[in-house]
């Protein structure tokens, strides 16, 4: 787990018809969040206005998940993943995140739009064990960048022996 960032242990649970958005420039800044997003991760909307998305990004929330988003992202491919956020105060949430390019009327990329919903318990079951294992792997090495490719390779193996991508493993759970 990264140094310096407090968990509580608490979970918050999103409603089934709640949403999240937030839409944030190309290098992850924040330049919307609505009112959902503020209330589960207990900011105001002071508070993540300008400043990068992984404000609720969470200690344990393997980065081989964050590599392959951006990647597909530079790409300019939507992405839809399980996340592991966490709140201002500690308290941790999951959801199902589709994240999309977005582009100004000239159709110039100009950053990238993120819905959020409540994953389903039985999608839970399936990939808090997957992230686990992945975290556990990334945390055997000793840099960022040892650690991230050490979870993309673990990431692969996986995906290779199940015959799926991942964009295809988390819409098949």
């Amino acid at each position: 787990m990264k140094k310096g960032i407090y968990t509580s242990g608490r979970e918050r649970f999103m409603k089934e018809d709640e949403l999240i958005v937030s839409k944030t420039n190309l290098k992850g800044i924040i330049t919307y969040a609505n009112s959902v997003f503020c209330k589960i991760a207990d900011y105001t909307i002071d508070e993540v206005l300008n400043k990068p998305h992984n404000i609720v990004r969470h200690p344990m929330m393997p980065r081989a998940i964050f590599n392959l988003l951006w990647e597909k992202l530079s790409k300019e491919e939507e992405v839809f993943a399980y996340v592991l956020n966490c709140g201002k105060k500690g308290d941790h949430y999951w959801v199902f995140a589709h994240v999309t390019p977005s582009y100004t009327t000239d159709g110039v990329l100009q950053g990238y739009h993120s819905n959020r919903r409540k994953p389903s318990n039985s999608a839970l079951k399936v990939i808090q064990p997957l992230y686990q294992a992945l975290f556990d792997e990334e945390n055997k090495k000793a840099t960022e960048h040892e650690s991230t490719q050490a979870g993309h390779a673990f990431l692969e193996l996986i995906l290779k022996e199940k015959g799926v991508t991942y964009e295809e493993f988390v819409l098949s759970i």
